[in-house]
């Protein structure tokens, strides 16, 4: 029988361990904040037949799978997490290569992709960061490539400064992660910075722990062995409800975003 790989974080208890992949400890599939839904949407508003793909911090690999499904010319999933690198590699078996680094630094070779997907991972870092990100992908894509990006946002545009700041503050204390949610306009001015125009934006509401989306993404079954493993881990529980509760808390100012975006 084959072994899974461990997931990125094992050694870490439920307390400390970082919530998507808590999430993922207790069987939980889907990742992304949009769900499958949006990925889905992301992947078949590009081209990707015949592409050179890259995709940054493929996480479980969901994605990975979809975007192989349209026969890329190539793959390379991108991870600084060996562990992270390791799942990647067994979701997808021999269809494409994976390299350990970070996504700032890919060690790529300039012009050698021509599609950039990155889901659920500039969220996840600060300003300067993700100035880098960007910047690595515009420089890892040939000219006219399309960069897929999956976040957080935070809406609307006006957003008071004090609420995105107490958003922010809840979602690190919950997440265990200094998660930094644009709203859409500082999303599209971070990537027309790095060179990048908007070719096409799409919304959805922020249901990671919603019953109605779990089902959607994880199917009966999917959501019946969390919740099983859910009532048999109580610290886990107790993360997973405190999570819940701040993404509800929220809810009115929190979004999915997915944008599709050339470089010019």
């Amino acid at each position: 029988m084959t072994t899974s790989p461990p997931l990125p974080q094992h050694e870490r208890d439920a307390e400390s361990v970082a919530g998507h992949w808590l999430l993922a400890r207790v069987g939980k599939k889907v990742l992304r904040p949009g769900g499958r839904e949006l990925s889905e949407w992301m992947v078949n508003s590009a081209e990707i037949s015949g592409k050179r793909v890259v995709e940054f911090a493929p996480g479980l690999g969901l994605t990975a799978s979809l975007l192989l499904e349209e026969g890329p010319s190539s793959y390379t999933g991108v991870d600084s997490d060996a562990d992270a690198v390791e799942v990647t590699r067994s979701a997808i078996g021999g269809r494409g290569d994976m390299v350990v680094a970070t996504a700032q630094e890919t060690g790529l070779e300039k012009a050698s992709a021509d599609v950039v997907v990155g889901e659920a991972m500039l969220t996840m870092q600060g300003d300067s960061t993700k100035e880098k990100i960007v910047a690595e992908a515009a420089r890892v894509l040939d000219t006219n490539g399309r960069y897929l990006v999956h976040e957080l946002c935070l809406v609307p545009d006006d957003l008071a400064d004090e609420i995105k700041t107490g958003i922010r503050r809840d979602l690190a204390r919950s997440i265990r992660v200094n998660a930094r949610p644009l709203t859409v306009a500082e999303w599209t001015g971070l990537f027309e910075a790095a060179g990048f125009e908007v070719e096409a934006t799409e919304l959805r509401p922020m249901g990671l722990l919603q019953p109605r989306r779990m089902i959607a993404d994880e199917g009966i079954g999917g959501v019946a062995r969390i919740v099983w493993n859910l009532i048999r881990d109580s610290d886990a529980r107790k993360r997973v409800l405190a999570m819940r509760k701040t993404f509800t808390t929220h809810d009115e100012h929190i979004n999915a975003v997915g944008f599709v975006l050339r470089k010019r």
